[in-house]
């Protein structure tokens, strides 16, 4: 599904059914340097049992145009206008990591308008080391490198994780490679810069009202449990869930625990 935001065509995976925006619909937002592709399973899996979906790809990422958006809160008014122009009446929003951010800062804003919040593999602060600042500006491929390692809590994982054949961290890096190739505009430079400047956290998690689930990996190298757990002190209704054997890159490693999370966590009745 194409939109138009701001003058720039904006690509949302809609998993395969037709979008309809009256019915609950979630808003999957992804990390630095990734694009919607990274919620395959549990995009397409929620789109198929009653709910719409709207998997965006952020300006200057994957499918959509324009270019990347320098700041957390500029994305985040980015998400609440693609809420506002595509008609949707109850929207959940999924972020992860940078994602995560961006989904808070979007909650804390419109508060009636987001209905529930899940965060994935999130923390505030989110500061990204100057080693990694300085491989996203002068070598994109080691900071690729850098962020693949980090993300994923084993080298080598089982040959049916996701899939025969499939290899979870060569995935990861063909995902960064091609953002890279299609944005030369040194876009994980820009998202971490986001990621490291932002410090609205604190205060607009304590503004979120709405329920709010927290998934956080065990083995996470790159936003760490403990620090999500902080967070989620701040949220005023929420739950943590804490994933073993599994790293930043929570979609794929433990897609299907993720997606039980997420399942469970948006079918739940909604008080009022």
């Amino acid at each position: 599904m194409h939109i138009k935001i701001h003058g720039h065509e904006a690509y949302c995976y809609t998993g395969g059914k037709a979008f309809n925006p009256n019915l609950p619909t979630i808003i999957f937002i992804h990390g630095a340097q990734n694009d919607h592709s990274v919620w395959a399973l549990q995009s397409r899996y929620l789109a198929h049992h009653g709910f719409s979906v709207l998997a965006v790809d952020l300006p200057g990422h994957g499918r959509s145009k324009g270019e990347a958006l320098p700041s957390i809160e500029q994305m985040a008014a980015w998400i609440l206008e693609l809420i506002e122009l595509s008609g949707v009446q109850n929207a959940y929003l999924v972020g992860h990591s940078m994602g995560s951010l961006i989904a808070l800062e979007a909650a804390a804003n419109a508060p009636d308008r987001i209905e529930k919040l899940a965060l994935l593999g999130t923390a505030f602060p989110m500061k990204v080391s100057d080693t990694l600042l300085f491989a996203a500006e002068n070598s994109e491929q080691t900071a690729i490198d850098m962020v693949t390692i980090f993300s994923h809590s084993s080298m080598a994982h089982k040959p049916s994780c996701p899939g025969p054949g499939f290899s979870v961290m060569n995935g990861a890096v063909r995902l960064m490679q091609r953002i890279s190739s299609i944005n030369p505009n040194k876009v994980f430079l820009n998202d971490f810069k986001a990621c490291n400047e932002y410090e609205n956290g604190e205060v607009s998690a304590q503004k979120v009202r709405c329920p709010s689930l927290f998934l956080l990996a065990k083995n996470d190298m790159m936003t760490p449990a403990k620090a999500g757990k902080k967070l989620s002190d701040s949220v005023q209704n929420s739950q943590v869930i804490s994933i073993d054997n599994c790293g930043h890159s929570l979609m794929s490693e433990q897609a299907d625990l993720v997606l039980e999370a997420l399942f469970q966590f948006m079918q739940a009745p909604v008080s009022s």
